[in-house]
């Protein structure tokens, strides 16, 4: 039997664990953060697992299961007043000024934060401070709720982080946990060294319970899951150097470079992949000796020798001058060796893309077609002019 096995069969799933405990599944969550039940990870998938020893100790106690579920009882605004005798709005501004600190949140359809507390947490306000409960309120806390002063997130979240610190005993964790608290902002002035809050960025623990799947919601959860209080923020700055310092005389952050470490954690981002080249052939005896010869020109088809035109008798005078015997013949040469010189762009203008080389038998028979009219005298008479440019 391997140690998964024996592992799967000392423990059992959240979901029997909870029909177990006959808790529902709020209930066993909650109890699970509160610490009330313990759980244990169960391989490398990440999932936690409860131990059957851990039933049978709570199986144990002389209150099971009453005094387990009274313990995980989570109660509303109006429930909580209804439980100290007094109206909801009062019981919301003692709520504010941190007399009972909530243990979840939600939002409800008009995206108003809705706080949860501890029916036993509230209970226990009840007895230890009666005299808040009847008459006005005294003058400090009359003045700090005209201050607007709300500290039900704060004190949520400082129960979330004493349970994500107990949660584990990993230095790097714990900071993770305490960074969890601090906005990107605030973290990078904390953390100067990347790979560090990338390290930190992967062991962040996950959001609490129930947070909301649409982008306008989660965006209300996610600035209450972080400090907003500049005291807060400072604390937990310094909380954060402290377990850093910590972290960092346990285990240096895994950076790129360490041995056995490819492309896992403390790595860029796409620094473990493997880039996929193109496979180059093995050089052979034979394509060293006898390099691939180069594929054969492309030859164009010779151009249709023009047609001699008739010389008019001024042209002929000409022809038959020593000037004329001296200069070369054009009509003789042949048409393929003839290119339009370029034409100059003018600056700043772009240059007209390159036209494909038309036929040589068309181009031919045009310049045969031109010079039969220049002999001729004529020309193109009343007509549009020919562009700059040649076709």
């Amino acid at each position: 039997m391997t140690v998964d096995e024996r592992t799967r069969t000392a423990t059992v799933t959240p979901g029997r664990a909870a029909e177990e405990l006959e808790l529902g599944r709020d209930e066993f969550r909650l109890a699970v953060q509160l610490g009330l039940v313990r759980t244990v990870p169960a391989g490398e998938s990440g999932r936690r697992r409860v131990e059957r020893r851990e039933l049978d100790r709570l199986k144990a106690a002389p209150d099971f299961p009453a005094g387990l579920r009274d313990r995980v009882r989570a109660v509303g605004t109006t429930e909580a007043a209804a439980l100290l005798g007094i109206t909801p709005e009062r019981f919301t501004r003692l709520a504010r000024t941190g007399h009972v600190s909530p243990v979840r949140f939600s939002l409800n359809r008009y995206r108003a934060v809705v706080w949860t507390y501890l029916a036993e947490e509230v209970a226990g306000f009840g007895l230890a401070c009666p005299a808040l409960l009847t008459g006005r309120l005294p003058l400090e806390l009359r003045e700090r709720l005209a201050a607007q002063e709300d500290l039900r997130p704060r004190n949520w979240r400082a129960r979330r982080l004493g349970v994500l610190l107990r949660a584990t005993d990993d230095p790097w964790a714990q900071a993770a946990a305490v960074a969890s608290m601090l906005d990107p902002v605030q973290l990078a002035e904390v953390v100067d060294d990347p790979y560090e809050r990338a390290h930190l960025d992967r062991l962040r623990p996950p959001g609490p319970p129930g947070m909301p799947v649409r982008a306008v919601g989660r965006d209300i959860a996610e600035r209450l899951t972080r400090a907003d209080d500049p005291d807060e923020i400072l604390w937990h700055r310094l909380s954060l150097a402290l377990a850093l310092d910590e972290a960092r005389t346990a285990q240096a952050a895994p950076h790129p470079g360490d041995v056995g470490r490819s492309g896992e954690a403390g790595e860029r981002p796409g620094a473990g992949t493997s880039v996929r080249k193109r496979r180059q052939p093995a050089p052979t005896m034979a394509s060293a000796l006898f390099p691939p010869a180069l594929p054969p020109a492309r030859r164009l088809p010779p151009a249709r020798p023009a047609a001699a035109a008739p010389l008019q008798p001024a042209a002929a005078a000409a022809a038959t001058s020593p000037a004329a015997a001296a200069a070369p013949d054009l009509a003789s040469t042949s048409t393929s060796a003839w290119a339009p010189a370029p034409v100059p762009t003018p600056a700043g203008r772009p240059a007209a893309p390159e036209r494909p080389p038309s036929r040589p038998a068309a181009r031919a028979r045009l310049l045969d077609r031109l010079r039969r009219r220049r002999a001729a005298g004529g020309g193109r008479v009343g007509g549009r002019k020919r562009p700059a440019t040649w076709p």
